[in-house]
């Protein structure tokens, strides 16, 4: 797991809400995973109605006791009977299942009915692959037939960006299509943009284009 350093916790109101960077994860040989949160990431994301985990309730606290075993719920469980698909869809090896760590960050700890997500800082290792979704569909409105299954995307950084310093842009062809996520940002700040490939790997769409998986590859 060379690839994976620290995970972070963000978290937004709603589709198209702003993501906020609340919390982070950090492994090491010692003492296995820490959480703390991120006292500035709280303040901002408390006025748009975030609260704190309630299994971590201290903000000045650093939690070391349970913090895989309680963030590892959000995880699809091994003997569920569409395993399968989940790990052809995510590109998981099998023997990553029960690597809570691992799971976390190549799933982003996704679920239905909240609006949390776990974002690893990826280092740029031989190898490389993880699939994340578009950030900033929303407010783009594109037709749904815009992208197709397949396509190759081009990435480009917005050094200027007056949001993100290391925001880097997404485009098929001349249109951008959107942003790579905060914090998945970073790795391409860390290696040459053209060593990397972006192929569109699923769609939502409903008239517009709704959301987009994308599979990055070194």
């Amino acid at each position: 797991m060379r690839e994976i350093g620290n995970i972070y916790l963000s978290w937004k109101r709603g589709a198209g809400g702003r993501r906020y960077i609340v919390g982070v994860l950090k492994k090491n040989s010692v003492d296995g995973v820490r959480f703390r949160y991120i006292k500035d990431g709280v303040r901002d994301a408390k006025a748009e109605g975030f609260s704190l985990y309630t299994e971590f309730p201290e903000i000045d606290k650093e939690y070391s006791k349970n913090v895989l075993e309680t963030f590892g719920q959000r995880l699809i469980k091994a003997e569920r009977s569409d395993i399968s698909s989940f790990i052809d869809f995510w590109e998981i090896s099998p023997k990553y299942l029960d690597d809570t760590y691992y799971m976390l960050a190549h799933t982003m700890g996704l679920t239905p009915t909240d609006n949390f997500e776990f974002l690893a800082n990826y280092h740029p290792v031989k190898g490389l692959r993880f699939i994340s979704d578009i950030a900033g569909l929303t407010s783009q409105k594109l037709p749904a037939n815009t992208l197709s299954v397949g396509d190759k995307l081009t990435l480009r950084k917005e050094d200027t960006n007056p949001y993100d310093k290391r925001a880097v842009a997404i485009f098929k062809e001349e249109t951008k299509i959107g942003y790579v996520k905060v914090i998945h940002n970073r790795v391409f700040h860390k290696r040459d943009l053209q060593h990397f490939s972006v192929e569109v790997k699923a769609l939502d769409v409903n008239g517009v284009l709704k959301k987009a998986f994308v599979k990055f590859s070194l």
